[in-house]
């Protein structure tokens, strides 16, 4: 068994001021996304200046953490935030849906694409080889807040979470490093390498739905899911596996599309 990391949630605290870890990692999700992002951008598009750049980031981030929020606040828990509407402004304390976010992030594109002469996907396959940066970073996030982890396992790197967070103070699957494995290192390689080369419009969009949707919903299987809503059916099924089946579906579909309509180019242009 491996000994979990006490690491205080609050990174910096200046009287009343305190910055939590949980918060951080947003920061370095942007910030790491908006450097990769100016690394590729002269091959999305030259005549995009490095404020063009910024304001998109600035967008998609807002889609990012206001769809997270309310998505949260819709899919997992939308009793007590009508009991206690205040509770939406403390982000601090985790609450964010991925799938929220993703809706977010996708209405935020479209916008931001028809106000600059770009189309849906040709944004979103720009942007989608940098968002697992952020992913990534919110897991450990979600480490560090001792939240989201797993079932009891006999495993030898099973942990036991802080007693305020699991008061049964079992050894547990890690999940939040499981999804930190996957969501955020594999889908990074796999997404980052894929784009290296031209690809049809819709293709990367399609691997980063696809890709995503699988890592979830088998992480899922090991993930206690939240308290609220437990499982939803067969006593195995979880919100995080609903969501994320379309994303599956979808991504197969934009996949298919994406080089069915580049063959068909192709073969009208012979």
């Amino acid at each position: 068994m491996l000994p979990y990391p006490q690491i205080d949630p609050v990174a910096l605290a200046i009287g009343p001021l305190k910055i939590h870890w949980y918060g951080l990692m947003y920061l370095i999700g942007i910030g790491g996304a908006w450097l990769l992002a100016s690394r590729r951008m002269n091959r999305f598009d030259p005549t995009w200046t490095k404020e063009k750049l910024s304001d998109l980031i600035f967008w998609l981030a807002m889609g990012v953490i206001v769809g997270g929020r309310l998505g949260y606040v819709l899919f997992y828990d939308l009793s007590a935030y009508i009991a206690n509407p205040l509770l939406i402004f403390e982000v601090w304390k985790g609450g964010m849906a991925f799938h929220g976010g993703f809706i977010g992030v996708m209405i935020a594109a479209w916008w931001f694409g028809k106000r600059n002469g770009k189309t849906f996907f040709q944004l979103m396959d720009f942007v989608a080889p940098m968002v697992p940066i952020g992913l990534g970073a919110g897991r450990i996030g979600n480490f560090i807040n001792a939240e989201l982890w797993g079932k009891p396992t006999d495993l030898p790197w099973a942990m036991i979470f802080p007693a305020f967070s699991d008061p049964s103070q079992l050894p547990r699957h890690p999940s939040q490093l499981y999804q930190f494995a996957l969501e955020g290192v594999a889908l990074f390689a796999i997404l980052w390498l894929f784009s290296r080369k031209p690809r049809p419009t819709m293709a990367v969009s399609g691997m980063f739905a696809l890709f995503y949707g699988i890592f979830r919903f088998v992480v899922e299987f090991v993930r206690v899911p939240d308290a609220q809503l437990g499982y939803l059916a067969w006593g195995w099924v979880t919100m995080g596996q609903i969501l994320s089946l379309p994303m599956i579906i979808g991504g197969l579909v934009l996949i298919w599309l994406a080089y069915h309509r580049a063959s068909a180019v192709k073969s009208a242009a012979v």
